[in-house]
């Protein structure tokens, strides 16, 4: 059984492929809303044998490509795919003012640390910065601030004199150049947010929970980060796994 996994979110389509309940590969291609799915296709065939492929799953944050890639999946390899929604088995809770407002991303990373006895903190780091709080099977809060590629394109964008730049960490906290400066601010920015939330977390939660890290900047952040933390850069497809089995049940 090869199933394909896919993670929609609006700045890269991330996709992976599991056998025999393990992950074996994974990659990503940008979210271009303008893409077809005859588009999808060509590029993927470029990673992956989807001839191969039994079954799949979408987590989706993005409407738009989430029908292309159906599409897709459903014309060309003649598989009805498994969306996460609010009716699909998750295995998760969500006790949340409004559950269906809670991002099927969010669920399927949840989804991999529910049966843990420990409560858990998930920091996403990806577009934007999401941390997700789960206890006892479920989601009990969250917190979404802008992340690193949010900030840089809000200085850009927003500022006539700065110009685009490339994310990396400079030496120094306190720089001397407008592109060192800016990469500070939005690295060393970041990571003491990490870190600032989490010790706010603490005091509101009044107990210990272990705090795991995924998504694309976490390389670039986590050693930054002062607080203990598993980096885990797969958790959303484990997560999705995790789902299918659910459901294949």
């Amino acid at each position: 059984m090869m199933i394909l996994l896919f993670d929609i979110g609006n700045t890269t389509v991330n996709f992976a492929v599991a056998k025999d309940n393990e992950i074996i590969a994974n990659y990503n291609i940008s979210s271009d809303l303008n893409k077809t799915s005859d588009e999808f296709y060509i590029q993927l065939k470029q990673f992956i044998d989807l001839t191969k492929i039994t079954n799949v799953v979408i987590a989706s944050v993005v409407p738009k490509i989430t029908l292309e890639l159906v599409k897709l999946v459903e014309e060309r390899l003649k598989i009805v795919p498994l969306l996460i929604q609010p009716k699909t088995k998750t295995g998760v809770k969500v006790k949340t003012d409004n559950p269906r407002e809670v991002g099927a991303d969010l669920i399927a990373v949840a989804a991999e640390v529910v049966s843990e006895n420990k409560s858990t903190l998930i920091i996403d780091l990806g577009t934007a910065t999401k941390y997700i709080y789960v206890k006892n099977n479920a989601i009990t809060g969250v917190i979404i601030t802008a992340g690193v590629e949010i900030s840089i394109n809000a200085l850009t964008k927003n500022t006539a004199l700065l110009p685009k730049i490339d994310i990396k960490v400079p030496n120094k906290v306190l720089e001397t150049n407008t592109i060192s400066c800016m990469q500070s601010g939005v690295t060393y920015g970041v990571a003491a947010q990490v870190d600032g939330l989490i010790s706010l977390i603490k005091e509101e939660v009044k107990e210990d929970f272990k705090v795991i890290t995924t998504g694309g900047f976490s390389n670039i952040i986590i050693p930054l980060i002062k607080h203990e933390q598993k980096n885990d850069p797969l958790l959303i497809f484990k997560g999705l796994l995790k789902i299918f089995k659910l459901n294949e049940r």
